[in-house]
């Protein structure tokens, strides 16, 4: 290398649509997975931990190509080490908790009760163009039942939804469940020639279109699914996606579908029943929802409604979709009012573990976005604030007494408290109070010389002068002063009765 020629340094960023965690954002996930998990545990859910990778054919939904796989996942051929260096399996980061799950179940059944209910917390990959609040490593949290094809699983299900929400802070009356099912669709296309229970292979390519429109009801309303269902439609950038080519009758049951929505559930299932209560599909999809609304207001739940709009995932799911929409409003990033929207969904699917075992498996479960729920806390203003509290600072005034302030130190943390030794240079006082103003700590302990000659320690209320400095009175903090003197013997139960006070 020339000698004026410097060393090449790497560039200190995060890859593009990853982000980094720190302290207080870690802390606040934790506990709100704690205490979602408790829900889980406490309706007989069991702990599931399965690897970051798993083979990209267990994954299933994703092929490799001659150099790479296909989009969507971040994958690689593994080299199988022997002589002749050829390449052995394709290996992936999973891209959600359920396809780790049906491979988990196939492998180990003989062995796992039936049904068997686990609940799976952990990130996730997706090899996606990354935007605004999306990233390609997220957090989710699942809870699922396999094994299981009655419906009162997925009322189960969705109640213990509605419950973990409210444990993450969610308050009752922020949110809704969304309930719907795949087989009231499926009796709608009967109904509209689209789906012939004789033949499933018959109309496919028209009812795929159709499917597809009707799953892009949010984001084109109305207006774009019916193009869809017709000769086609045309974006905003010219590019035409072709219709289903369905008649105006055909085209007409379809959105009578998405619109069959009433003033309450009885009126919703008698409108559904209008459109598909005459094919046998439709039938059983009604009776599901009727039982699923039976047995969730059985339980003390009511925060559902039965809704046909509800069609995010009805080409993947087999049976009942649920999707949970917080309710109130935030304001958007040009100051506009809108609602946050939805922070978890699933449903059931029947056919996942088929690909393992060739038999259909009933299964149903949910998925909680935790970094949206996290989100939508701190949007409400009801995000968890005490895991923001950083650690009670032992200053260092004296470094030849280092000793003395680990074992305060340790005397703190024996008592369940955060705590730590000032590990910077000492000779700057000011620094070390920045240092715990910046670490967040809500107190500093102060013994120098004279308070060690004299037995005690100065307990600095930093969140009390924080607040002292933003306009506080001090006659409406008189009985609590800033500084205190406390003695040494007597510093750990003081502090104990501070951290008590609200």
């Amino acid at each position: 290398m020339p000698k004026d020629q410097k060393p090449r340094r790497p560039v200190a960023q995060t890859p593009k649509g990853f982000r980094d965690y720190f302290g207080a954002e870690v802390t606040e996930r934790a506990a709100m997975l704690d205490r979602i998990a408790e829900v889980y545990r406490r309706h007989g859910f069991e702990a599931l931990e399965t690897p970051a990778v798993e083979t990209l054919d267990a994954l299933g939904k994703f092929l490799p190509d001659v150099d790479r796989p296909n989009e969507g996942v971040f994958a690689w051929r593994e080299d199988d080490g022997d002589a002749t260096g050829g390449a052995g399996d394709w290996l992936a980061l999973r891209y959600d908790l359920t396809a780790p799950l049906a491979r988990v179940y196939a492998q180990h059944r003989a062995a796992l009760p039936v049904p068997y209910r686990r609940y799976a917390m952990g990130p996730v990959w997706r090899n996606e163009k990354p935007g605004p609040g999306r990233f390609r490593q997220f957090t989710q949290c699942d809870a699922d039942t396999v094994g299981a094809a009655s419906v009162a699983a997925d009322a189960e299900i969705v109640a213990t939804l509605g419950e973990a929400l409210e444990a993450a802070g969610i308050a009752r009356t922020d949110y809704l469940v969304r309930i719907n099912t795949r087989r009231v669709l499926n009796g709608v296309l009967e109904a509209a020639g689209l789906l012939d229970p004789a033949d499933p292979g018959r109309h496919a390519a028209a009812r795929g279109i159709a499917l597809r429109a009707i799953d892009k009801l949010d984001r084109l309303g109305e207006e774009g699914v019916q193009a869809l269902l017709g000769e086609g439609r045309r974006d905003e950038s010219g590019d035409f996606t072709p219709g289903a080519r369905l008649s105006p009758d055909q085209a007409a049951v379809i959105l009578g579908f998405v619109r069959a929505r009433g003033a309450d559930g009885a009126a919703t299932l008698a409108n559904l029943g209008a459109l598909c209560g005459r094919t046998a599909e439709g039938a059983g999809g009604l009776a599901d929802l009727r039982q699923i609304a039976e047995l969730l207001l059985a339980g003390g739940f009511d925060r559902f409604v039965l809704d046909p709009a509800t069609v995010r995932g009805l080409g993947y799911y087999t049976g009942p979709v649920f999707e949970a929409e917080l309710t109130f409003e935030i304001t958007d990033e040009e100051g506009r009012p809108r609602q946050f929207g939805s922070v978890a969904g699933g449903g059931r699917y029947d056919d996942l573990v088929r690909r393992f075992t060739g038999e259909a498996v009933p299964a149903t479960g949910v998925s909680v976005g935790v970094d949206r729920l996290l989100a939508a806390l701190a949007a409400r203003g009801t995000a968890p604030g005490a895991a923001a509290r950083g650690p009670i600072v032992v200053t260092v005034m004296d470094r030849d007494r280092m000793a003395d302030y680990f074992a305060l130190a340790a005397e703190l943390r024996a008592a369940g408290l955060r705590a730590e030794v000032y590990l910077g240079n000492p000779r700057n006082f000011g620094a070390q109070m920045k240092y715990a103003d910046r670490r967040g700590a809500p107190f500093a302990l102060i013994e120098g010389s004279d308070e060690h000659a004299r037995g005690v320690v100065q307990v600095k209320d930093l969140a009390l002068g924080a607040a002292l400095a933003q306009g506080a009175t001090l006659e409406q903090w008189k009985d609590r002063p800033a500084q205190q003197e406390v003695p040494r013997d007597g510093v750990v139960r003081h502090l104990l009765a501070l951290m008590a006070r609200p």
